[in-house]
């Protein structure tokens, strides 16, 4: 693989609430590509927004990075603390799309007003030349008739088009890297399909490097090229996207899989994990999937597991693929995705 763009090495993230301390992140080391896009799964509450929004320096106020760099462009980004120095990476290098597209824009202001306002922020140019811009960034998501729609309010747009819009803002700083973070939670089937096509496309045209956090490997399924899945603030298995799909290791892959809605049978329960992620106000000894993992080993409970290569894309963290560990089959569900591949 070429070199990263983005570096992340033994990152720590916590938070101090009420007079205690959680553990967010917990060592966790990523690279990021120039040009692919990598998705980032897991439950609620996994870490998934957290690491993310250390690349911007958009933690919460009681937050920090207690350990760890962050490589990027030759700079350690966990070492800045002032918003000047965020301002020169966020949005103009590094930018977000987030969740939620209507409480991402401002009811009070015309869209137009609020896409220039991120591009005169971030660049050294005049009002003619935002606004030339922040018409082109609208004409780039595919809003037609920009210019009379950027005379419109968020509450005028339907909610894919508010997400076009939340997107049009992203990308008109022309950054290198773009994070979506759950780009289409609030939209319905067929508009997801549009977004996610609109992600994919601005990728390939800007040489965009983008990253999808979801919960639903389904989602990213099309446009991802590598997933690291994520649990308790770690990151578990990482591989190329057929290798989580077709050749996961983890048992709590297997478990997000098996989750899948399109994995279940007619007439039979969907399958759902059993139990709760670990409470990360307390020290997390083990594997932290042990304690609902049915296929979990006595040393899942003592000691974290390092990683084992499975192929020099593909590593994953439990003791399963040590080679003095018990052969475990995975669940008939992803079995039979894998069978699928296999036979068209």
């Amino acid at each position: 693989m070429s070199s990263s763009i983005l570096s992340v090495d033994n990152l720590n993230v916590k938070f101090r609430l009420r007079g205690r301390t959680l553990h967010a992140i917990r060592g966790v080391s990523l690279d990021l590509y120039p040009g692919e896009s990598l998705a980032i799964v897991g439950e609620s509450g996994s870490g998934k927004s957290v690491l993310t929004k250390t690349f911007m320096g958009l933690l919460d106020a009681n937050g920090w990075i207690d350990e760890g760099s962050i490589n990027y462009g030759g700079n350690d980004l966990a070492q800045y603390k002032t918003e000047k120095q965020w301002l020169t990476i966020r949005g103009r290098e590094i930018a977000m799309v987030m969740q939620d597209p209507m409480t991402s824009l401002n009811p009070l202001k015309t869209i137009g007003a609020q896409i220039i306002e991120a591009i005169r922020l971030h660049q050294k140019v005049t009002k003619e030349e935002a606004y030339k811009l922040m018409i082109e960034a609208l004409d780039a998501v595919g809003i037609n008739e920009p210019e009379r729609r950027a005379k419109q309010y968020p509450h005028e747009f339907s909610g894919g088009m508010r997400q076009r819009v939340v997107i049009a803002i992203a990308i008109a700083c022309k950054p290198k890297i773009l994070i979506c973070d759950e780009p289409t939670t609030a939209l319905d089937v067929t508009i997801q399909a549009q977004i996610l096509e609109l992600i994919k496309n601005l990728k390939n045209k800007l040489m965009l490097t983008t990253v999808y956090i979801t919960h639903d490997l389904g989602v990213v399924a099309n446009v991802a090229d590598r997933i690291a899945v994520m649990y308790a603030g770690d990151i578990v298995e990482i591989g190329r996207c057929e290798e989580i799909f077709y050749d996961p290791r983890h048992p709590y892959t297997w478990a997000l899989l098996s989750s899948l809605p399109q994995l279940g049978r007619k007439g039979e329960p969907l399958y759902s994990i059993q139990g709760t992620p670990p409470n990360l106000f307390t020290e997390v000894k083990g594997d932290a999937f042990a304690p609902r993992n049915p296929h979990a080993l006595n040393i899942d409970f003592e000691e974290r597991p390092p990683y084992f290569d499975v192929s020099e894309t593909h590593r994953v963290r439990s003791w399963l693929l040590d080679p003095r560990a018990p052969k475990l089959e995975p669940p008939e569900s992803v079995k039979a995705l894998r069978n699928r591949e296999v036979h068209g």
